[in-house]
C-alpha cells in the first residue's frame, strides 16, 4: 500500500490525516506483530519527535477504526497489525514469541462453529496456535544432543 492508499483509508473512516497516523500505518505495513515498543521505535525513524504518547492515540484511533488489529496472545504484549477483515488467526512460537499468520483453513469465516452459540450471531473467531518456531526448533536440536550424549 501507497501513502495515498492509507490517506485513503483514514478518510473512509473519518479519521483526519496526519503524519504520526501515516507512519503507523506505514510501519505496521512492513513489520505485522510488533508491540508497542517497536512501533514507536519504528515511527521515530520517520518522526523523530514523535511522542510515545502520540504513538499510542494513533494505535487507539486506528484499532477502534478498524484499520489495523490488536492482539494479545496470553501472557504476551500486544501486538498490532494492519491485516484486517479477514479473520485469519495466528501461531505463536513458545520459546522467542515470533508470531505468524495463519489463514482460516476450512469452510467460511467466523472458520469455526461453536457448539452452543447461546444466541450470539457469530462473525469472528479468535483462534491462537502455540508451538515452536523453526529458528528456535534448529537452535535446540544441538543441545538436545549434546545433553543426551552426556548421559
Amino acid at each position: 500500500m501507497t501513502s495515498e492508499d492509507f490517506e485513503a483509508q483514514l478518510r473512509a473512516v473519518s479519521l483526519r490525516v496526519t503524519r504520526p497516523r501515516l507512519a503507523v500505518l506505514s510501519a505496521l505495513r512492513d513489520n505485522p506483530h510488533v508491540d508497542t515498543e517497536k512501533v514507536i521505535e519504528l515511527v521515530r525513524a520517520d518522526l523523530p519527535t514523535v511522542s510515545h504518547q502520540a504513538v499510542y492515540d494513533v494505535l487507539r484511533a486506528l484499532t477502534d477504526a478498524g484499520l489495523i488489529r490488536r492482539i494479545q496472545p496470553a501472557g504476551a504484549n500486544a501486538r498490532y497489525e494492519s491485516r484486517v477483515g479477514d479473520n485469519h488467526h495466528h501461531v505463536v512460537c513458545r520459546s522467542c514469541g515470533a508470531i505468524a499468520d495463519v489463514d482460516c483453513t476450512v469452510g467460511h469465516a467466523p472458520c469455526l462453529t461453536a457448539s452452543d452459540d447461546h444466541g450470539f450471531v457469530i462473525d469472528q473467531a479468535e483462534v491462537v496456535f502455540w508451538g515452536v518456531c523453526p529458528d528456535c526448533s534448529a537452535a535446540a536440536v544441538p543441545n538436545e544432543t549434546a545433553s543426551s550424549e552426556g548421559k
